[in-house]
């Protein structure tokens, strides 16, 4: 009965033990990267089935600031955020004019739970995009305000202590519009970026 009796409070003592150090760990994750956004650069063709014509947005290098809540040490949401970014629209190689999106991302992650430094996890969500200061053909050419698509996202995290650490990611957004000239749609195109991303993070 005394070694059934140590053995409980040992087991007890352990449990208790673990749920302090999970207590004592924030579940609040920061991060700042940089991202390269690799534009799909697919769209129909401008003037229907046979046209050669099609609409390109250009790809550039932007900063980046997420957010993540660990609800248990595999399960987090992740809030990714940016300011509004501009790009270029060209139509068959020649730029005819630019706009600018903001593309918060919310997903749902699980993180691989590893006897190491290397915390790879994987995720999937929603993205949100609003197109502005849409300026095509002198004004003539418009872009639908509001894109709504799916996120898939692969990373891994490398402990440089309990609180910092170094993170590569990769993101597949669904980022969709159609373009019109003087109100008459003309096109739809697929932006679709792959988004690629180093970056550092802090664990409150």
């Amino acid at each position: 009965m005394s070694k059934l009796l140590a053995a409980a409070v040992l087991a007890t003592l352990s449990l208790a033990a673990g749920s302090n150090a999970m207590a004592e760990e924030s579940p609040w994750l920061v991060r700042v990267r940089a991202v390269h956004l690799d534009t799909a650069d697919k769209s129909d063709p401008v003037g229907g089935v046979g046209a050669s014509d099609r609409i390109t947005v250009s790809s550039k290098t932007i900063p980046d600031f997420d957010i993540s809540y660990f609800f248990t040490p595999n399960l987090a949401a992740e809030l990714l955020l940016t300011y509004p970014q501009k790009h270029d629209v060209a139509l068959d190689g020649k730029n005819i004019g630019t706009f600018k999106h903001l593309p918060p991302t919310l997903l749902l992650q699980y993180h691989f739970v590893l006897n190491s430094p290397f915390k790879p996890y994987v995720g999937a969500g929603v993205n949100y995009t609003t197109m502005s200061k849409v300026d095509l053909l002198g004004g003539k050419g418009g872009l639908e305000h509001d894109s709504f698509g799916l996120a898939l996202q692969a990373g891994v995290d490398y402990a440089i202590d309990k609180k910092w650490s170094l993170n590569f990611d990769v993101k597949k957004v669904q980022i969709r519009s159609d373009v019109s000239i003087s109100g008459a749609k003309v096109s739809r195109v697929k932006v679709d970026p792959l988004l690629v991303g180093v970056g550092v993070g802090y664990r409150f």
